[in-house]
């Protein structure tokens, strides 16, 4: 294909081809996962004109698809006029060149459907260089696809190339470089968020991070708690760049509330290394609010791809409401949403289980109900391990004064010497923090 027959643009006709292995029958709703590969599709404009659920026995190392399965996707290419065809699987670069070349258009695979939407939608500086960072090593290995002159030699001038090395070094070589560069850019970010959360930590204010499948709710619910307007669509992956923004709950003046993006099942292994110093906001959180579509037919299966992602941060919580937390743990709760599109029975069933679950808060974000409830609920896991405490200041400590005041719970203050004795309801972590900041060789 030339350069111009490789692009496509918004509003493009698509063909959507969803693989279905055994495993998965067991694990994932085919129908809800044609619907999610739909919705990744319109997230980037694209129009889908015709849908192939296929079942697969094996994968064929050549193409993916059988010899007959593919001659069955031809006529609907033709009769539709397709631009586009996204395969939901990972695609290798052999497959992706014998596929485009069976069907005479371009092809992309689910790792860079998500890509795409993720370049479109990185509105800061930091998100840009990590999704162009995602590019780049996805591409790297599939220039196979993307040159047609890779055979060619050129002469080069020292170190751009030297004789006889081929256009596919050389582009490598230049993919490799221009990946240093964003590495060093993006480690001056994760540097600079270092100190932002070090100014935070020694704020006296909790940090709560929402996260969740995509789609789930996250920006809704984030809004409806902060009165913001952070954009909040029917979409996925409608929030990419985190966002914070100060929130009062029951008993505790102000915290930060963090929106993270959204997850999803088979999210690219590059993604997820690009945004690691993001997500790094997570594992400093004074509490994780894992927000559920709760009436999705794929509601678990999205729980256990979240908790793997959160386990790969190194987020190690209890499952499901049992066992103790690890010392290091971050808390965690579940924000079960969208309660308000569940008939009478799944409602019924959804609140039985909820009952039984002291870490469950059960809302709809987008009309209101629950969510003083689940306000209630962060707020008792925010102060469920605060310990009384009794912590001696002088009286030029007003700095540490208030921020005892901030954090914890001021039960008494009594003069004592040079100072007073204060008797304080406060979390072990902020105890620590406390003495961090504020030695007690030096109170």
């Amino acid at each position: 294909m030339t350069d111009s027959e490789d692009e496509v643009t918004r509003g493009a006709a698509a063909l959507l081809v969803v693989p279905e292995w055994h495993a998965q029958r067991l694990s994932r709703d085919l129908d809800a996962r044609v619907e999610e590969a739909k919705g990744l599709a319109v997230a980037i404009g694209l129009n889908v004109v015709a849908v192939h659920p296929l079942r697969l026995r094996q994968t064929r190392a050549a193409t993916l698809l059988g010899v007959g399965q593919i001659e069955a996707i031809k006529p609907d290419i033709a009769m539709e006029g397709v631009q586009l065809v996204i395969v939901d699987a990972a695609l290798t670069a052999i497959q992706q060149r014998n596929l485009e070349t069976e069907f005479g258009t371009k092809v992309i695979d689910r790792t860079g459907l998500i890509l795409e939407i993720f370049g479109e939608r990185a509105a800061t500086a930091e998100g840009r260089l990590q999704v162009e960072l995602a590019h780049l090593d996805y591409q790297a290995g599939r220039l196979v696809r993307s040159w047609t002159h890779l055979e060619r030699q050129r002469g080069g001038f020292g170190f751009l190339g030297g004789p006889g090395e081929t256009q596919i070094e050389a582009d490598r070589r230049m993919i490799r470089n221009r990946m240093a560069r964003i590495r060093r850019s993006l480690e001056d970010a994760r540097r600079t968020r270092q100190l932002q959360r070090a100014k935070r930590q020694r704020a006296p204010w909790p940090v709560i991070a929402l996260v969740g499948y995509t789609n789930a709710g996250k920006s809704t619910f984030f809004n409806r708690l902060t009165g913001s307007d952070v954009m909040a669509e029917d979409m996925l992956f409608a929030t990419l760049d985190p966002t914070m923004r100060e929130i009062r709950l029951p008993g505790i003046d102000k915290a930060i509330l963090s929106d993270t993006v959204g997850f999803v099942s088979d999210l690219p292994t590059e993604l997820v290394a690009a945004f690691r110093a993001t997500l790094e906001e997570v594992t400093t959180a004074d509490l994780i609010v894992h927000v559920r579509d709760i009436v999705h037919p794929d509601s678990d299966a999205q729980y256990d791809d979240v908790r793997a992602i959160l386990d790969s941060l190194g987020v190690n919580g209890p499952r499901d409401g049992e066992g103790e937390y690890a010392p290091d743990a971050v808390p965690q709760i579940e924000i079960w949403n969208k309660i308000d599109t569940a008939d009478a029975d799944r409602r019924a069933q959804i609140e039985e289980m909820a009952a039984r679950r002291p870490d469950v808060a059960i809302i709809s974000a987008v009309s209101g109900e629950g969510v003083e409830s689940a306000r209630a609920l962060m707020a008792s896991q925010l102060t469920a391990q605060h310990k009384v405490e009794r912590i001696f200041l002088r009286f030029d400590q007003g700095e540490a004064m208030a921020w005892l005041h901030a954090r914890g719970e001021v039960l008494s203050d009594l003069p004592e010497g040079e100072g007073h004795m204060l008797t304080v309801r406060l979390d072990p972590a902020d105890r620590a923090r406390f003495e961090r900041l504020w030695p007690p060789s030096v109170a």
